[in-house]
């Protein structure tokens, strides 16, 4: 894929600058307040439902935006170069809960729950996580167990993103044995079900605007109109919504990488030292050279998977590809921008720091950095 490919045409380029807007006027007053204190901001998610970010990939006859790809990167980018939070937020609300729904849901069920999300009326969570098994989904304790024509379920999430303040929540149970790829099944599940509720916040290092905490179940009797798909395909449908996953992980840490950078190139342009400003020695200058081309690298990577993606190609490799790179490079261009700023990138009257503690998570967060590579050389070893 070239430059020219990836060329910004009118639509791409007015979508990127409402994005760029929004974050400056509604987001950065605000941020550190939302991220020293942990608060989810709400209201703000309900705003961006206006301008059509919360139903970024839904089809406008559901009430969404009826983008693509390419689009969404631009949004998430856009919104994670003033903070990493928000955009993590917008990111799971689309292309976890939403895009599941939209993905697997049959017509009753995307009449019903789209309209809702994509307005930012609602918002979603996408319940796969469990403290005992992580990764290991095969694993997961957490039970679904035919009653007539409920399912009842008992067992825990954590680490949800929106646990507490969604409406609607997709979560995956096991219907069957451990480890047994067919026997997980997906469920679409209204917050002020009985049995069904939510653990306090988690105290995080960074990310402290997006609400993380755990999932309850216990006896939540869900009826089976409510399941997503077919019963016994959740652990495939996961799968295949973890690969559009790793592109708004990517995405996200593009946007922090490219904050990180600007932040750092801005102070190095007006800090002097010895007479000149601290861009005209050779270290400073070389580290702004590496940043700036693993960010790209990082683009094309992300923008690569994106076309993949709209297309209805497999990108399981590419996804991946861009998750791993995307994410490790946000993590060192904001170690960097930290060490450019020097002393004052340790305080929060600077931004670096906040860049600094948000970046570790995109490492983490849907599949560790060892779990990318496990999927990549899977990939290129069939």
């Amino acid at each position: 894929m070239t430059h020219l490919e990836l060329e910004i045409d009118e639509q791409l380029e007015m979508i990127r600058q409402s994005a760029k807007d929004f974050a400056e006027n509604y987001i950065r007053p605000n941020l550190m307040e939302w991220d020293e204190k942990q608060i989810f901001p709400v209201e703000l998610f309900h705003k961006m439902g206006e301008y059509g970010f919360m139903g970024v990939l839904v089809p406008e006859m559901y009430g969404g935006s009826g983008l693509g790809y390419q689009e969404y990167i631009t949004i998430i980018d856009e919104i994670s170069q003033v903070c990493g939070a928000i955009g993590l937020s917008v990111a799971a609300h689309n292309s976890l809960c939403t895009n599941h729904i939209l993905t697997f849901g049959n017509e009753e069920q995307r009449q019903k729950y789209l309209p809702k999300l994509a307005s930012g009326e609602w918002i979603g969570a996408w319940g796969l996580t469990e403290t005992g098994t992580g990764s290991d989904a095969g694993g997961m304790s957490t039970t679904a167990v035919q009653d007539g024509d409920y399912f009842v379920l008992n067992g825990s999430k954590n680490f949800i993103t929106h646990a507490i303040s969604s409406e609607l929540a997709v979560v995956i149970a096991r219907t069957g044995e451990k480890n047994d790829s067919h026997g997980i099944t997906a469920f679409v599940i209204e917050k002020g079900t009985p049995g069904f509720s939510a653990g306090k916040k988690e105290n995080k290092l960074g990310m402290r605007a997006s609400e993380t905490a755990c999932l309850f179940f216990d006896n939540c009797r869900i009826h089976k109109d409510n399941v997503l798909g077919e019963v016994g395909e959740g652990f495939v449908q996961s799968l295949k919504i973890l690969d559009g996953g790793r592109i708004s992980i990517a995405a996200l840490s593009l946007g922090i990488a490219k904050g990180a950078y600007k932040a750092a190139l801005k102070y190095a342009q007006e800090r002097a030292q010895f007479g000149k400003t601290i861009i005209n020695f050779q270290g400073i200058s070389f580290k702004l050279a590496e940043m700036v081309t693993k960010i790209e690298a990082s683009e094309l990577l992300t923008r690569n998977a994106g076309t993949l993606k709209n297309l209805g190609k497999k990108m399981t490799k590419e996804g991946a590809m861009a998750k791993l790179f995307a994410s490790e490079t946000a993590v060192e261009v904001s170690t960097e921008s930290i060490q450019i700023h020097g002393g004052y990138g340790y305080t929060k009257d600077f931004p670096a720091e906040k860049f600094y503690r948000d970046a570790k998570l995109c490492t983490i967060g849907e599949g560790t950095s060892e779990i990318q590579k496990l999927v990549i050389s899977r990939e290129i070893c069939k």
